[in-house]
């Protein structure tokens, strides 16, 4: 069967309303529904200009596309991560175990210190951005990522296995521009079983 050539917004897997209070369901739908659908209409349309224009033979800026083309993707990758290491109160939240906990520990001295260190990266990317969990294979080392936009400082290769959003369309109905009262309540609702999971996947 052949692949499909466009991308998709994922479906939730949780309702709207679940990730409450730390996540309001308007929050939550607008989010998903209009910036999320926007980052894979974007995608999309660059996709099919590349394709008139290779099957008409026409030239096109090659830099800006690319450019704009790795924005909207990594728009649609790293929301499409973030939606399942996320889950709804009593699902979510309290500390990671088995692997990922051991790895914590070993690289940061303790689950405390990461979340620490987790939670500055976040609230100090500058302008617009994410901060997301890694791992590097070469040195078997969980290592934070502090994303601008969707698509700047990102480490070739590192496998992700856990972002935060932080543009402020993410946040911002519940929290206006207080990014660090939703870096908080971010810590309510991680899926640490699916980035236990992500870690375990890569180390088999």
């Amino acid at each position: 069967m052949e692949k499909a050539k466009f991308y998709t917004l994922p479906q939730l897997p949780y309702r709207y309303d679940e990730l409450q209070p730390y996540v309001s369901q308007e929050q939550l739908t607008l989010h998903h529904q209009k910036h999320h659908q926007a980052y894979v209409n974007s995608a999309n349309a660059i996709l099919e200009r590349l394709d008139k224009a290779r099957k008409e033979g026409t030239d096109f800026d090659v830099k800006a596309t690319l450019k704009e083309l790795s924005f909207h993707i990594g728009g649609h990758l790293l929301h499409s991560l973030f939606w399942t290491n996320i889950a709804p109160p009593g699902k979510g939240g309290g500390k990671p175990t088995g692997t990922l906990s051991t790895a914590l520990e070993k690289e940061f001295g303790s689950f405390e210190r990461f979340k620490k260190e987790f939670s500055l990266a976040a609230t100090s990317v500058e302008g617009s951005g994410w901060a997301a969990l890694s791992f590097c294979r070469q040195t078997n080392r969980p290592i934070i990522m502090q994303i601008e936009k969707h698509n700047t400082n990102v480490y070739p290769m590192f496998t992700i296995l856990m972002v935060i959003d932080v543009w402020e369309h993410a946040y911002y109905l519940d929290y206006k521009n207080e990014r660090a009262k939703f870096v908080d309540a971010f810590w309510n609702i991680v899926n640490w079983d699916e980035v236990n999971k992500r870690l375990e996947r890569i180390l088999k």
